[in-house]
């Protein structure tokens, strides 16, 4: 059908489960060596990355994206194999195809189209790809390469994230900031004993309940312009033996926050202690920040050319939002880029029967060459 379908298929049909490329990332590399980019393969334990660059010196303007996906669940329950790309009342059906194969398939080709149109523009353009997107920790993926850019002095001034974001129809809405997130796994001790002795025991479920309902009711902050309110909320509670006449010895809380600029990870740290200790929760606790909120202001170079390629290209002014996850965007605005992120529809992601809309597929190449061209050349893309 077209280069952007062909490529998103050749990916759909690697089953590149977190960590594992399946290739994606060797055969994308082959494609941008042939289009004149420099590419660097960035390994780190089992995670594939890749930084493809064309051109020298500033600006610099990268794409991010992800090449891994997440399980498909039972194959059985979907209308066609998941990995095999399947078109089906003008959609394209397959895993990552919308969490986001096409995504990377349509910067690919937009990269290429670019280049060839602009073999001696300004500035360098770049891709930012990894293995380890999706999984628990992404330890090895765009957190570690960050930390590689920051040691060898790597700028980028702008990055554009191709997760799905749109909401109904492609362009719909953009993220220009996430919120950060910040979660704890929190250990209240007791003293086991039997249920009829509660004397000679201390149930550390009883302790900890008190301070979980208060972490619960708390009004954290009130957001500001930029962010919504922070909220908190409890994922897992495991404590007890599996017998009903045990005290437990111990009970586990794992809870998380999302949170913008009205706190900081250190208050709210601060005010969970605080409150522990009101109760008299004998515990020990752990955190994880794995990110912490950024934000692209109005007014920015990369909003506003994102929000003219949207009504150039898709004839809509996008709705900007710092809602939803996390994205590797993340690790990438510590370094002084302005991001935002622009990509297909996400009604499907992590579902079965994922999907992509054809005629938004074919839209995304021109969307991201939009895009390049106004930061790089100055002027939207040519050739309509």
């Amino acid at each position: 059908m077209s280069d952007v379908f062909d490529l998103a298929c050749e990916l759909i049909r690697r089953r590149s489960l977190t960590p594992d490329d399946a290739g994606c990332i060797g055969l994308i590399a082959s494609r941008l060596e042939a289009a004149g980019f420099r590419c660097e393969r960035l390994r780190y334990g089992d995670v594939s990355n890749l930084w493809a660059t064309h051109g020298q010196g500033g600006p610099v303007l990268a794409f991010l994206g992800h090449v891994d996906v997440v399980p498909s669940g039972p194959e059985a329950s979907w209308r066609s194999p998941p990995f095999e790309p399947t078109v089906r009342d003008g959609k394209l059906y397959g895993r990552g195809a919308a969490d986001m194969k096409s995504g990377v398939a349509a910067m690919v080709v937009a990269l290429e189209q670019f280049v060839t149109a602009h073999p001696d523009h300004p500035g360098t353009v770049a891709l930012l790809l990894t293995s380890d997107e999706e999984g628990p920790t992404n330890l090895d993926g765009v957190r570690r390469v960050a930390q590689h850019f920051r040691e060898t002095g790597q700028r980028i001034d702008w990055c554009v994230v191709g997760e799905p974001s749109s909401k109904e129809r492609l362009g719909d809405l953009i993220r220009v900031g996430r919120r950060g997130s910040l979660s704890f796994r929190l250990t209240a001790h007791g003293v086991q004993g039997h249920v009829a002795y509660p004397e000679q025991a201390s149930n550390p479920i009883h302790a900890v309940a008190p301070a979980l309902a208060e972490l619960v009711a708390m009004r954290w902050d009130e957001g500001n312009a930029d962010f919504p309110p922070t909220t908190f909320q409890v994922s897992n509670i495991h404590g007890g033996t599996g017998a009903l006449n045990v005290i437990p010895g111990s009970v586990t809380v794992d809870a998380n926050f999302r949170f913008g600029t009205a706190s900081s990870a250190d208050s709210l740290r601060e005010r969970v202690t605080a409150i522990l200790h009101k109760h008299g929760v004998d515990h020990s606790i752990e955190w994880n920040c794995s990110g912490e909120p950024f934000h692209s202001p109005q007014g920015g170079k990369l909003r506003e050319a994102v929000i003219d390629a949207c009504r150039e290209e898709c004839g809509i002014a996008p709705e900007p939002s710092t809602g939803g996850g996390t994205s590797d965007g993340r690790f990438i605005a510590p370094l002084g880029a302005e991001v935002v992120e622009i990509g297909p529809v996400n009604a499907t992601i992590h579902k079965v029967d994922e999907c992509i809309a054809l005629d938004d597929l074919e839209s995304l190449p021109a969307m991201y060459l939009d895009i390049t061209a106004r930061l790089m050349v100055g002027r939207a893309r040519q050739g309509r």
